[in-house]
């Protein structure tokens, strides 16, 4: 075959491909077999591994995955996006609906009610009918870009059929696992000696977060569109606009409607909260929103939502169980949580065996004892919760629950913080739980980021022997690691299964703990786990303190006068510091290269223009985000605060800002400055 054969063919066996994706996952209605659609897909793939001047990043092979990403770049949303506001009852839809027509006065309107779909949100922006890229929503300005992991979804078109569509526009939707996909996923992580995800949106975010494209093609993810937006859009109506982009390609809800008014919408909302377990997927509520776009953006915006739409959240579904008996578990901090053992009993389409009973005052005020048939709701909680008793059907002299006064794992009596609900477990250096617990943390994304030691492997190495704090990951060898191995009982077969760490496990393993030694100082300082402190705290701290040991050496009254760092949150920096085996801890950590300093270039300053100012950033800008200006604050010399005093030098102002910032600062007479006013006070 020469060149133009190979470049017709590849042309006609994309077109082919497209089609056959389109009708069955759009139109759920396949044309070919699985066995044929394979082979005109491995013929694509060979001949552009053939002919790769051919391939290009739309081709439907991409489909399959194989890119790894490292790091998710952030891109800005050219459109924010906002959340919703949310209702829970008619009353407050009735309220919503009165304070429209206030607004709009007397123009007619209509509203339109689509499912609440239980995923996570996805921006998808298209030039000249392709996919450019794929955004999460981050919080709100800046999300992440997860294009190649979209591409793997086979409801999401990467090329639009014909159509009359803009040459660039933006779609936004809802990524989700089917019930099915979630099923046959957590059979395999079960099989594999893997945690199974605890429900289908936690499957769907943690799989488009993956930085093996290849597996997300395996998770069986799917995609309903639900916004359009862009310039000399098609149709004034979003109903229309929806409707349309089904003939470019977009799979869009059939169980969308047009609603008169209010009542119309309240009994939609009323026919789903009966229907809503017999979907394929889950939803968790009904969006309403005004049709008319003309109307919409006349409604306009608040600070954090659209004015001319809000969500209808259904109430959480509770079920009738008996309570067996009561567990207490140890969390990282020492903290004690009870878990009741029930009754196996089916909750919004799931099995549910266990559920919070939270701390002791709980277990005091529902009166809840051993052998009671409790009620139980999800709430959207990965852990149900008991949320009451039936009395009527207690057992005659059934004995209170005595909580327990020694921790369940390591035998400490436990101590209970005046003012704070739960019990603790003082012994946080030998304790089971909380040691894993702490080491869990340490590794996590926001702090070490060591990736290659999740799902389950801390357990296995700590229950081998291997690890006592976060200071012996460091001390890891390839021999302490490979081989090692655990046995369990499957879940979904009841046979015993093993866990084994082979050679490419380690390796991995070991090389993420080496790159952890780069991660920055306040993120150290947070993966420490020292109780209350958090991102902002550690990041405030280092900012301050610029290294550890000025830390360990300040005073209360230093930390005290730290910005937003109050008496708790000082007591608790401190005691952790006045520990010898904290000491000894961080010491050992030193010794093995990990940062405890900003460094020279994260501590340079680019003036001192705004030395002894204060600004309270506030609103969404449209040269850079609030965290930009905030660093461009910090850079030179500023001080960022969150609340507006009288102390406050200058409120910059973006877009959908706060209006009861506005109203403070006014009432302050504290200068109001725009991004580009703000600028200009840099620049000067």
């Amino acid at each position: 075959m020469d060149s133009d054969q190979a470049k017709n063919r590849i042309l006609d066996l994309s077109l082919q491909i497209n089609q056959h994706n389109y009708s069955y996952y759009v139109l759920s209605n396949p044309t070919i077999s699985d066995y044929d659609f394979d082979i005109l897909l491995e013929e694509l793939i060979k001949l552009e591994n053939q002919f790769p001047e051919f391939l290009n990043s739309n081709s439907p092979s991409q489909r399959v995955g194989g890119e790894i990403t490292k790091e998710f770049k952030q891109i800005k949303h050219k459109y924010s996006m906002l959340s919703l506001g949310n209702t829970y009852s008619s009353e407050e839809l009735k309220d919503f609906d009165e304070r429209i027509k206030k607004i709009i006065g007397e123009t007619p309107f209509e509203y339109v009610c689509e499912l609440k779909f239980d995923g996570l949100s996805i921006g998808l922006t298209y030039i000249e009918g392709k996919l450019s890229h794929a955004v999460t929503r981050g919080d709100g300005v800046f999300g992440d870009d997860v294009t190649t992991n979209v591409k793997t979804i086979r409801s999401i078109p990467l090329i639009l059929k014909e159509g009359n569509y803009p040459p660039e526009f933006e779609i936004r939707g809802e990524i989700f696992m089917p019930h099915k996909s979630f099923e046959k996923l957590n059979l395999e992580r079960n099989s594999n000696g893997e945690l199974p995800f605890a429900n289908p949106r936690n499957a769907a975010s943690g799989s488009l977060k993956m930085q093996d494209s290849k597996e997300v093609s395996k998770r069986g993810l799917d995609c309903f569109l639900y916004y359009l937006l862009g310039e000399n859009l098609p149709f004034s109506s979003h109903y229309e606009n929806l409707r349309n982009t089904k003939n470019w390609g977009f799979k869009v809800s059939d169980f969308m409607i047009k609603c008169k008014n209010i009542e119309g919408v309240i009994e939609y909302i009323n026919d789903w909260n009966l229907q809503r377990n017999e979907l394929p997927f889950d939803i968790d509520g009904i969006v309403i929103k005004v049709d008319s776009i003309p109307l919409q953006e006349k409604l306009g915006y608040t600070a954090k939502n659209p004015r001319w739409a809000i969500a209808y959240k259904f109430k959480a579904e509770s079920v009738s169980t008996k309570l067996l008996s009561i567990d207490f578990q140890v969390g990282r901090t020492g903290s004690i949580t009870p878990v009741a053992n029930l009754e196996p009993v089916l909750l919004s389409g799931s099995m549910v065996k266990r559920a919070s009973l939270h701390n002791a005052d709980i277990i005091k005020k529902i009166d809840v004892r051993i052998g009671d048939m409790v009620f139980v709701e999800k709430g959207g909680e990965i852990i149900p919760k008991i949320t009451g008793v039936d009395l009527a059907l207690r057992e005659n002299n059934a004995p209170e629950v005595i909580y327990i006064e020694n921790c369940p794992e390591c035998g400490t009596k436990l101590t209970r913080i005046e003012g704070e609900a739960n019990h603790y477990c003082p012994n946080d250096n030998t304790c089971p739980p909380q040691i894993k617990g702490k080491i869990e943390h340490f590794i996590s994304r926001k702090a070490m980021n060591i990736d290659s030691l999740g799902e389950g492997k801390v357990e296995i190495i700590f229950d081998c022997g291997k690890l006592n704090n976060i200071a012996d990951l460091y001390d890891l060898k390839y021999e302490d690691l490979f081989g090692i191995e655990k046995s369990f009982i499957a879940e979904d077969t009841g046979k015993e299964r093993i866990m084994r760490f082979m050679e490419k496990t380690v390796e991995n393993i070991l090389k993420g703990i080496e790159a952890s030694k780069s991660v920055s100082f306040e993120k150290v300082l947070f993966a420490l786990g020292i109780r209350y402190v958090g991102e902002t705290v550690a990041k405030k701290l280092a900012q301050s303190f610029k290294n550890i040991d000025s830390i360990i050496n300040a005073s209360l009254e230093d930390l005290i006068g730290t910005e937003e760092i109050g008496i708790k949150i000082a007591e608790s920096v401190k005691n952790y510091f006045s520990n010898p085996e904290s000491i000894s801890l961080i010491n050992r950590l030193k010794e093995k290269g990990l940062r405890f300093e900003i460094t020279e270039e994260e501590n340079t300053t680019v003036s001192n223009k705004f030395e002894g100012l204060s600004f309270v950033v506030s609103g969404v800008f449209e040269k850079y985000s609030r965290d930009q200006i905030k660093k461009m604050v910090e850079e030179n010399s500023g001080k960022n605060v969150a609340a507006i005093s009288a102390k406050t030098s200058y409120l910059i102002a973006g877009d959908n800002m706060g209006p009861e910032k506005k109203k403070k600062a006014e009432k302050l007479n504290i200068p109001i400055i725009s991004e580009t006013e703000f600028l200009a006070l840099l620049n000067e």
